[in-house]
């Protein structure tokens, strides 16, 4: 990674040429994973997790969630 970043005039530049050249930056210095990572910091995402998880999961309740981890545990492992 030592190929030269190039350099635009951030003031008169694009929004496309910023984009372009700054993930050029951030690969350069943090490599495409790093900068993959670091992008995602900033990516508020979509949706609803916590409507998404009830719906997926349910509401179950303490007593719910011992009953099952002792039910996996009277379970002969599959291996």
């Amino acid at each position: 990674m030592n190929a030269a970043v190039e350099t635009i005039d951030g003031g008169s530049a694009t929004p496309a040429e910023l984009r372009r050249v700054g993930i050029d930056a951030l690969v350069k210095a943090l490599g495409p994973v790093g900068m993959a990572r670091f992008l995602q910091q900033f990516d508020p995402g979509h949706g609803d997790y916590t409507a998404e998880r009830q719906g997926i999961l349910g509401a179950p309740t303490v007593d719910d969630l011992i009953d099952e981890a002792e039910q996996r545990q009277r379970k002969p492992s599959a291996k």
